[in-house]
């Protein structure tokens, strides 16, 4: 088949080989055309890299006919966008309304009209490639927007941090932690990456923390134990309800990350898996971390103390499900600690 130098590849569907070569004829001077004489290898070609822009389509093939070939076009996501025009003679009996419901997006009627078949392929390459632009404009805002709610999640997270200067790049250690022990879960990678990216969230709420009980040095009270209890419930109102991934992800991980396996932590007392992962693999990562580091109330524990701890509380403070997975990372966790000290 004849090539020019325009990038828009138009394929040819057709048993007949002589259609085959009028089509080319008309086509070929603006248009790279491939054809296919059976419906196998129309799917194959459609599949390929990189894609035709448009498709002319024969309705009666053997074996596979054209409305099988759309059916299984507009079924792979792959080739769906691709516009299907079918093909068909005057004489033949076929229903337009049936094609059109199978995603073509018109028909031409053989003997071919030159005239006709360039205006219907122009018009509708120029609309496919109208709504491609149109969906990377889409797909452009849709990821400003989520970068958007990145950026709002990491500010927010350096307040608290500012709040509580003790801790350092605690958030920034807990991120990485979180993401460890998710990927060694067999959590998914947008899961992971969602980890990553809500787990500085955790303690937002102890903006609303007051210094005297944040900052104190030594023991709180019962009643500033209360007090200081109710950062979790202060982080799920600051972050909000929201429908985005992001915010849904923070909110729930700013309540439940002191909840304990038991059912004895805190705001719900919630239990056992009753607990979101991301809370229960938060916790985790987020008590190790403050064990091991020196805080207004605490000196820092020595690494085997606090590893030893941790064992000891399995299936009472932790998953015992994700101990394992905490052991197997911690050579990479100790490296984040010491990149983060």
């Amino acid at each position: 088949m004849s090539e020019s130098s325009t990038e828009q590849t138009i394929l040819i569907v057709d048993d007949t080989p002589d259609n085959v070569t009028v089509l080319d004829g008309i086509l070929c001077n603006q248009y790279r055309v491939r054809f296919a004489l059976n419906g196998e290898r129309a799917l194959a070609i459609a599949r390929s890299t990189p894609p035709p822009d448009l498709i002319l389509l024969d309705v009666m093939m053997p074996g596979m006919d054209g409305y099988e070939v759309c059916r299984r076009l507009k079924a792979d996501p792959l080739t769906r966008p691709i516009p299907v025009i079918f093909v068909t003679a005057l004489n033949e009996s076929v229903s337009e309304a049936f094609g059109l419901s199978l995603g073509a997006v018109d028909y031409l009627t053989k003997p071919i009209n030159p005239d006709i078949t360039l205006a219907r392929v122009k018009t509708h390459l120029a609309l496919y490639d109208l709504n491609r632009t149109l969906e990377e404009k889409v797909n452009q805002r849709t990821a400003e927007l989520h970068e958007t709610r990145l950026e709002i999640i990491r500010r927010l997270s350096m307040a608290a941090e500012f709040r509580d200067e003790e801790t350092g790049q605690h958030v920034e250690r807990i991120a990485h932690y979180s993401f460890l022990m998710a990927q060694a879960a067999g959590l998914s990678k947008e899961q992971c990456d969602l980890l990553f990216n809500t787990a500085p969230m955790h303690d937002i709420g102890k903006i609303g923390i007051p210094d005297r009980i944040l900052k104190k040095r030594g023991k709180l009270t019962p009643q500033e134990r209360q007090t200081m209890e109710k950062h979790t419930i202060i982080g799920a109102k600051i972050i909000g309800e929201h429908p985005s991934d992001l915010l849904t992800a923070a909110r729930m991980i700013a309540l439940t990350h002191h909840e304990r396996w038991d059912g004895t932590g805190y705001p719900y007392g919630l239990k056992g898996e009753d607990i979101p992962i991301f809370g229960r693999i938060v916790m985790l990562a987020d008590v190790f971390d403050a064990l091991v580091s020196t805080r207004p109330y605490k000196k820092a524990w020595s690494f085997e103390r606090a590893l030893n701890w941790i064992r000891q509380e399995e299936g009472r403070y932790f998953d015992p499900g994700l101990i394992p997975h905490f052991f197997e990372v911690l050579p990479d966790i100790l490296a984040v600690r010491e990149r983060y000290a």
